[in-house]
């Protein structure tokens, strides 16, 4: 009797044990499906916005496997690091010397004919007369004539043995100026380098949360080194975030507005020496002056094919003549308003990026004259910008892209997006066209924010014209831009470095490109808001590819 009593105690203690077991797993599963549905959410392709206490070096960077895009960015700045390897100097006379420096005409003639190349092979020497031992100066080569208010971009190739191939296209009569600027020497391009993908700090974030009439300002960036609380805005899908410290009784969706300010720098005195205005952008060829253009004789040249997207721009890719740019590898229709206003009647267009596109919104209405720009409430030129015209079916938007954007001016973080994020929510359909640019704005950060940004505007774009393959997708380089302001933080280098990822990204997409760098190249534009003359040529080689 005792040995049974204690045989179904022992029974029953095994069944108790069996119960808690299964009620355990249970729970254990139903709070891993819970908390699996937490995570999905937060991985969806939705802006997050999360309060984090304190934060290491590189914040919302959790250990986990490379993605593919993580890959190609990988793959993109070793590339680049090998064009721009460290040259460390002891003294600016062991630099590239633009006055030392020699060019000689490898093909010279009396008289060269328009539609031949001229080729100059010139040989980087530092301030001692000495032959430099390696290339990576930054070069830039322009043909022109003023009088014809004419020009076009060379085409430098880097022999990396301290000479230089620079090609020049001849594509008008008469006689034509040469030019070779030395930008920056190897050095100086090697510390921007250097310098630029060093960290986050040579331009920071204020960002103003507001809560009714209460308002404050807050350390904001794309990377915060900070033990203080967080907020993190999030862009998952695309691996993209931005921080800023949460103010004490501010809540994160408090974040109204925001303006920068330049903050460091990354450059020894030494290398600052190299940025100096007397170091930057000077001559390299001194006594070849000009070179005469003639017809000889040529026949008629070959009808090219009309403008259309998908086709491969070549270096130069186009040149000014009279003012008007005509493009190299395709022949376009010059818009006049009646042109125009029939190529974007029914149409609608966005354009997305910066305020180099802005200027097309400025120009438009000069253009098609019924054209009005509708007011939104907002901050000023920074606001979304909607030109319409509503007898014709026209809409032309504008819309700044989101952080890094860079200036000393209050605007708003309500109604912003991440260009891909604005793609994606684009329809499209034969009567859509999208431009985009960007680029200026990302100088003065590290090179993968860029090539991060650009690899998920390729995404967008292929999503894009997936639903929709009648939609035309067109890309504008960046401009060119003052040489003297600020090398590190926007030298043209960084843009040039930006228009290698950039062709490289997208160079077997269907997609137009507008090459605005050797267009304000060949316009003389060091500006980073080109004359009206110079978006008035992007305007039309733009309707021509949605046209």
């Amino acid at each position: 009797m005792s040995s049974s009593v204690t045989t179904q105690k022992g029974l029953l203690v095994l069944v108790s044990f069996a119960m808690l077991s299964w009620i355990v797993l249970t729970i254990s599963r139903n709070s891993t499906k819970a908390w699996s549905t937490v995570k999905l959410h937060f991985s969806s392709p939705q802006w997050e916005t999360l309060v984090r206490p304190s934060v290491p070096t590189a914040p919302g960077s959790p250990v986990r496997s490379p993605t593919e895009t993580e890959l190609r960015i990988k793959g993109l700045v070793e590339r680049l690091d090998r064009l721009f390897p460290p040259r460390p100097f002891s003294h600016l006379n062991a630099t590239t010397s633009a006055a030392q420096s020699r060019a000689t005409i490898l093909n010279p003639r009396g008289t060269h004919c328009r539609g031949e190349q001229l080729h100059v092979l010139l040989e980087a020497r530092d301030h001692l007369g000495r032959r430099k031992e390696y290339g990576g100066d930054f070069l830039r080569a322009r043909l022109a004539s003023p009088g014809l208010k004419a020009g076009v971009a060379g085409r430098v190739t880097d022999l990396q043995n301290s000479s230089y191939l620079v090609s020049f296209s001849l594509p008008w009569q008469g006689r034509a100026w040469l030019s070779v600027r030395l930008v920056h020497p190897s050095e100086g391009a090697s510390a921007l380098w250097r310098a630029r993908n060093r960290g986050y700090d040579k331009i920071t974030f204020q960002g103003q949360f507001v809560n009714g009439s209460r308002h404050v300002f807050t350390e904001c960036g794309l990377r915060l080194n900070s033990t203080a609380e967080l907020c993190e805005y999030l862009e998952a899908r695309d691996q993209e975030a931005f921080y800023c410290v949460k103010p004490p009784h501010f809540p994160c969706d408090a974040f109204a507005n925001m303006f920068t300010k330049n903050h460091m720098s990354y450059l020894t005195v030494q290398e600052q020496s190299l940025f100096q205005r007397s170091n930057v952008g000077v001559e390299m060829i001194n006594g070849l002056k000009y070179v005469d253009v003639s017809r000889c004789n040529q026949t008629e040249e070959t009808q090219k094919e009309r403008c259309r997207t998908g086709m491969q721009v070549p270096v130069p890719g186009g040149y000014a003549l009279q003012g008007r740019w005509t493009p190299t590898f395709c022949s376009q229709t010059q818009f006049d308003t009646a042109k125009a206003t029939a190529c974007l009647k029914g149409k609608l267009v966005y354009l997305l990026g910066d305020s180099t596109l802005r200027q097309w919104v400025d120009y438009f209405p000069k253009l098609v004259k019924t054209l009005k720009l509708l007011g939104f409430h907002g901050n000023g030129v920074f606001q979304h910008h909607l030109l319409m015209d509503a007898e014709n079916d026209i809409q032309i938007h504008w819309k700044r892209h989101t952080y890094p954007f860079v200036t000393v001016r209050l605007y708003s973080m309500i109604d912003v997006a991440y260009i891909p994020r604005e793609i994606d929510r684009i329809p499209g359909d034969r009567n859509t066209a999208v431009a985009i640019t960007l680029g200026q704005h990302f100088r003065a950060f590290p090179v993968e924010v860029f090539a991060r940004r650009v690899l998920a505007i390729r995404r967008a774009v292929e999503r894009l014209l997936l639903r929709s393959p009648g939609t035309k997708v067109i890309l504008k380089t960046e401009n060119v831009r003052e040489m003297h302001l600020d090398a590190e933080r926007f030298s043209d280098f960084h843009g040039h470095v930006h228009l290698l990822i950039l062709k490289d990204v997208f160079k077997d997409l269907d997609v137009g490109l507008i090459d605005a760098w050797d267009m304000t190249i060949a316009f003389d534009a060091n500006n980073l808001h080109p004359p009206n003359t110079v978006v008035a040529n992007q305007v039309n080689l733009f309707l021509n590819y949605i046209c």
